[in-house]
This record gives C-alpha cells, structure tokens and sequence, in this order.
C-alpha cells in the first residue's frame, strides 16, 4: 500500500498552505495561544514567498522585496483550536500597491472548510539604507497579481 499525497482543495483565490500546531503552541487553557496565529501565518506566507524565490538569507541589502515592516495587522478569532495537528492558512492579496501591500489570511481546518481566524495584515517594502518606503520590483509584483483577489 502506498501512502497517496493529500488533496488540496480548488480555491477561487490565494492558496492553502498547511501548518503544523504543536502542543507548545496551546495556551493554559489547552487552546491556540492567540498570539500564535500571527506566527503561523507569516511561516505560511515564508514559505510561499520563498517557494517563489523570495527570502532573506541575513544580508538586508539583498534582501530586496523581503526587507519589509507590517504597518497593520487585523485579526478576529472565529472559533477555538483546541488540539495540535495539522491545519492550514489560506492567502491571498487584498491590495497591491507601488511601497505597500495588504494581505488577507485565514487559519483553517486543512481542507479549509472551517475557519479559525481570518484577518488582514499590511505590509510596506523599506529601502534597507534608509528604512523608508521603496517600491516592489516586477518580479515580485507580477508574483503578488497572481495572487490577488479579484471582484469578490
């Protein structure tokens, strides 16, 4: 018997990413620590920009487009996990513009049929020399359109 690959669902946008909860990541309580969410969002967005050649390596001058602050970030918490396993972010851009961006996000089951927590989260590309805003290059635009939400 061989183990099959799992299916991931057709979204009409963005894509599915899977994370991992680990017990250390449950609060007191034995829930996902809110704070975590956060955390496993951007590793799932991590992964995704690197995936397509994008990250940071240690040297902020060539970072480029991985030199960024967030400006924002909006959560709402819809519904409590409450065990480790597998789970999933689902990803997509809101908003691209010429120095920032405005991504939407929801922690779900790994299917994504339930969600956890949706938000947004703004970000603003900085020149590394002077922390001041800086426009995204081509590459990474004609990467951030592929992924945005259209006309919803």
């Amino acid at each position: 018997m061989t183990a099959e690959a799992p299916v991931v669902p057709a979204l009409p946008y963005g894509r599915l990413l899977p994370v991992t909860v680990h017990f250390d990541d449950l609060d007191a309580l034995g829930l996902l620590h809110n704070a975590r969410y956060p955390v496993l969002v951007e590793r799932a967005w991590t992964a995704l920009w690197n995936e397509r050649g994008f990250g940071f390596e240690g040297d902020w001058e060539a970072a480029g487009d991985s030199c960024n602050a967030v400006k924002e970030l909006r959560i709402t918490y819809e519904a409590p996990v409450s065990r480790p396993g597998a789970y999933a972010v689902h990803v997509w851009l809101e908003r691209l513009g010429t120095t920032g961006l405005t991504y939407g996000f929801r922690f779900c089951s790994p299917d994504g049929a339930v969600t956890y927590a949706h938000g947004t989260r703004v970000l603003v590309r900085l020149d590394a020399g002077t922390l001041r805003p800086a426009p995204w290059s081509e590459g990474f635009r004609v990467v951030g359109r592929e992924l945005l939400r259209s006309g919803e």
